[in-house]
């Protein structure tokens, strides 16, 4: 682990925050399973990191009740019923779109339902690789509104200008013309309730 990230895992804990370090995804993938009991529900956001831990896959077959909206077969109604079940779980995984190096968590929603996840669920786990630090505040938002949402609007073909061009253009990116995915942003910086929140640091790239 580099001082750059020993430097992280000193400021979240200072805020309440456990951070913890893994040298790869399969490292992070166990320490995901260890720390969720199989009696505890499971609710997942929208994830392209998740997806390559391929950590939904093994909780499910473990037997945890995972909350999985993108099962094939549902409807829009279904999927979105089961996002607001995943909203108030045992546990919610998610990824960030940005680290600041000051300690700062950034994360975009087009609906919400991970926003409210993050915030409120029991207990939330946060897996970012280190392709997702930068510097301060100001430099993570400009990750996740011009590299990551770009990346996701792809990702999902969501009618946005970014998915054209990759460039963002908030001023213009408004409905109906357009299907905006940056809607709600959420900025963590502390918790009032120690170790609800646990962020796991990957030691290579992973997700957007």
């Amino acid at each position: 682990m580099n001082k750059d990230c020993e430097e992280l895992i000193r400021r979240w804990q200072a805020g309440n925050i456990s951070g913890l370090y893994c040298e790869n995804k399969k490292e992070a993938y166990n320490k995901i399973m260890e720390t969720i009991p199989l009696s505890a529900s499971v609710g997942i956001s929208g994830s392209q990191t998740l997806e390559e831990l391929g950590i939904t896959a093994g909780l499910e077959s473990r037997g945890n009740k995972v909350f999985n909206q993108y099962k094939p077969g549902l409807s829009r109604e279904e999927s979105l019923e089961i996002r607001n079940k995943g909203a108030s779980a045992d546990y919610y995984l998610s990824s960030a779109n940005a680290i600041a190096q000051t300690g700062e968590l950034v994360f975009f929603s087009a609906n919400g339902h991970r926003i409210a996840g993050i915030a409120n669920a029991r207990n939330a786990i946060i897996v970012c690789g280190v392709n997702k630090i930068t510097g301060d505040l100001s430099e993570a938002m400009k990750r996740a509104r011009e590299y990551a949402t770009s990346l996701n609007c792809k990702r999902l073909k969501f009618n946005t200008p970014c998915f054209r061009d990759g460039a963002c253009q908030k001023d213009i990116c408004l409905f109906p013309e357009y299907r905006r995915m940056c809607c709600q942003v959420l900025v963590i910086e502390a918790e009032i309730k120690p170790d609800r929140l646990k962020v796991i640091l990957v030691g290579e790239t992973l997700g957007f």
